[in-house]
């Protein structure tokens, strides 16, 4: 798309784009309980219709046996959003790499900042929790434990809530890190919701940073829950550090 084109969109009345400028063109996936075959298809169409698409195609269809077929429909949406209301709950932080992590501790804080972290519950990942704690960290990002000034206690997955909150009581921690990535039937809300439960009943909850990570995690909703924050993807240690280092420093933990 050519800078001019982006200059003309309308951001009051924002809608899909494929080939040409609000086209409305989208790509759909989904399975449905139908056997492979021509209905099947117009099953998918039909379905698209009442979705509000138009010209609805299936572009590919394949039987996953059993009685499934698996399609990808394209369709032109006639929808639009009002792209300059929108307001996002978010983390509100400058955001500090590693080393200016570090100086910010040497300067406010002036002692190591002890953070402990798991997968809690059932959820068996270590992926999540890896990628903000662990010295190698991910994506080129480094984890907490490579941070000077913090003190990263990883328990790894599948962590009783109340194991870490021992933990967490042990070391004295600054703040908790809990990773979900297990999601169905909303089991991260239950493990999450017990979380916050088990704290206020150790009188705990105002005397440490609690936050929490996942695929299916936002701010807004973590706040909902009653966390200080809530990091999704594309967030990393950095994000997650100069929160907490932040928080410290205004709620006066020093």
């Amino acid at each position: 798309m050519t800078q001019s084109a982006v200059a003309k969109v309308d951001l009051t009345k924002v809608k899909p784009y494929g080939d040409t400028m609000n086209d409305g063109m989208m790509e759909l996936a989904f399975t449905l309980p139908v056997p492979h075959g021509e209905e099947a298809s117009e099953a998918a169409k039909l379905l698209a219709k009442k979705m509000g698409l138009d010209e609805p195609n299936v572009v590919y269809s394949k039987d996953m046996d059993s009685g499934f077929t698996f399609f990808v429909v394209y369709g032109k949406c006639q929808h639009t959003v009002d792209y300059t209301t929108i307001k996002v709950p978010k983390v509100e932080v400058d955001i500090m790499d590693r080393l200016e992590c570090g100086q910010y501790i040497k300067d406010n804080i002036k002692r190591d900042v002890v953070v402990v972290g798991a997968s809690t519950g059932t959820d068996a990942h270590t992926v999540g929790i890896d990628a903000i704690m662990n010295m190698k960290g991910f994506h080129g990002h480094f984890g907490l434990e490579r941070y000077e000034g913090i003190e990263a206690i990883n328990m790894g997955s599948q962590v009783p809530n109340e194991a870490l909150i021992e933990k967490a009581k042990e070391v004295k921690a600054d703040a908790i890190l809990i990773s979900q990535t297990v999601t169905q039937k909303d089991v991260h809300i239950q493990n999450l919701t017990n979380m916050v439960e088990l704290l206020e009943a150790e009188g705990m909850r105002d005397k440490v940073i609690l936050a929490c990570g996942g695929p299916r995690i936002s701010h807004e909703l973590a706040q909902e829950l009653g966390y200080d924050a809530g990091f999704g993807a594309h967030t990393y240690a950095e994000h997650v550090a100069s929160f907490v280092l932040t928080e410290i420093v205004n709620r006066g933990m020093i």
